[in-house]
């Protein structure tokens, strides 16, 4: 296990469970899950906390739970999924001019792209949760994915932007917080169930996240690599226990049995001639269910639930063609016997169960690798993910001070090295200076002893020939 990792925490806040689990990733990129703990939700409905009371006793128990099977760990921050039919969407346009554009598109220019779409004006009820770039464009080039690196003077892009009632997100805020912890970030859950369930080929080629909840089936649409679209459908598994229950007249508790062990989604799969024993009340006879008619009750929601995805799909143009990929059913309320099925035959998409194995490593309980848990692990990954990218935004600023450094070391060094070069050259020149003064005297002293000795000697035959005459 990599012990520099740090140790992040994903806490989903859902309507029918509320968990936790803690997770580390290895040397491989792989996520080791170091705790878990869950609790029933009681205070929440629809995604959203209606009970605030409520709802922090459920997360404490759900930390209890965490810490019982882990009892080292220690717990601060969290991130946290936010749902509900309160989530919107909508697709801006920001563009910036940079005025040196002689540099290289930085990261500080994207973050200032991103940090301006913040300005965005939405209704007064609403707060932005996260803003999400699509494709960039530089000058006239379109469709990059990613810009650093790149010259231009100007630097725009598509964005997704999520927003939610102010007053929701502030109530999953108060909720954390006294229950004595932090919020690190709120991630809309769909991102983060598809972040557990998705590879590299399904971003490229294409796919639906569907993430059937307790209280809302979640949507995500991806393509080549880029979120298309978001939306939240207000009816979820719960919804289907409450249709078992007001159209059969049994309890809640018998109704969600029912729905998990006998449920159908497809009912022509279900056998005619067979029937659920329910035990009667106070007294009274038992109650004969036939699994037919359950089928029947749970394929009326879950066909519902379908159509809104084939909306959303037909809104965006998103049709069958294009969605390579296909549908990828998640959540807790994907585990109703043929879905898929029923899936393929409303859409006309292919589908398939996404679980959250793909990114974890071996060793983990065989519970976590239930579609419920998608959304929890996903936060984990989050984030990692956010984690991984101010590691690199660090290294990269190390990077540019010490190259900036060792530039200036550079040129001192080459500075002293033409200082020395000069001073070398200088007494070079003074040596060489002597070398010829010592010559031009030695020169001059043979040659006034030459002339010396020339006049010695014509003086010599002068003097014997004025004494012969």
């Amino acid at each position: 296990m990599n012990q520099e990792a740090p140790i992040i925490v994903g806490l989903d806040i859902g309507t029918t469970k509320i968990a936790a689990i803690a997770g580390r990733k290895n040397e491989y990129g792989k996520l080791e899950i170091l705790g878990f703990g869950k609790a029933p939700s009681f205070g929440v409905q629809h995604g959203m906390v209606l009970n605030i009371d409520q709802t922090i006793k459920a997360i404490r128990q759900a930390l209890e739970n965490c810490y019982a099977s882990n009892p080292n760990l220690e717990i601060n921050e969290v991130y946290v999924g936010i749902a509900g039919h309160h989530i919107k969407s909508l697709q801006t346009r920001g563009d910036i001019v940079r005025s040196d554009t002689d540099a290289e598109i930085s990261q500080k220019d994207i973050d200032q792209l991103i940090n301006d779409q913040y300005k965005t004006v939405i209704p007064a009820s609403d707060q932005i949760i996260d803003v999400i770039p699509q494709q960039y464009i530089v000058d006239a080039l379109q469709n990059i994915i990613y810009p650093i690196g790149m010259s231009g003077v100007k630097v725009g892009a598509n964005f997704h932007i999520i927003t939610g009632d102010k007053n929701a997100i502030r109530n999953i805020n108060r909720s954390v917080e006294k229950s004595g912890l932090r919020i690190k970030d709120l991630v809309l859950q769909p991102l983060a169930s598809a972040a557990a369930v998705m590879c590299d080929m399904d971003f490229e080629a294409g796919v639906a996240i569907v993430d059937i909840g307790g209280g809302t089936t979640d949507l995500a649409v991806f393509y080549e690599g880029v979120l298309k679209h978001t939306a939240v459908i207000p009816y979820g598994g719960e919804n289907i226990t409450n249709d078992i229950k007001n159209g059969l007249g049994v309890l809640k508790t018998q109704a969600e049995q029912m729905k998990v062990q006998f449920g159908y989604a497809l009912a022509d799969e279900a056998k005619n001639n067979a029937y659920i024993t329910i035990p009667g009340l106070r007294g009274q006879s038992p109650k004969e269910i036939s699994v037919k008619n359950l089928a029947h009750i749970i394929q009326a929601r879950m066909s519902e639930i379908l159509d809104f995805v084939v909306y959303h799909l037909k809104q965006i143009g998103m049709d069958n063609k294009m969605l390579n990929g296909g549908i990828i059913l998640t959540g807790g309320g994907s585990q109703l016997k043929h879905l898929i099925q029923l899936t393929e035959y409303t859409t006309g998409v292919s589908a398939r169960i996404g679980y959250p194995n793909e990114h974890l490593a071996s060793g983990h309980t065989d519970e976590l690798t239930k579609p419920m848990y998608a959304t929890c692990v996903g936060l984990i990954l989050k984030g990692y993910n956010d984690y991984e990218n101010d590691l690199r935004a660090m290294e990269d600023n190390y990077v540019k001070i010490n190259t900036s450094y060792f530039a200036k070391e550079r040129v001192a060094r080459q500075a002293e090295s033409a200082e020395e070069w000069m001073d070398e050259e200088a007494e070079e020149e003074t040596a060489d200076a002597r070398q010829d003064r010592k010559a031009r005297e030695r020169n001059a002293s043979l040659k006034g002893f030459l002339d010396r000795m020339k006049t010695k000697i014509i003086d010599m035959f002068t003097e014997e020939e004025d004494a012969k005459l």
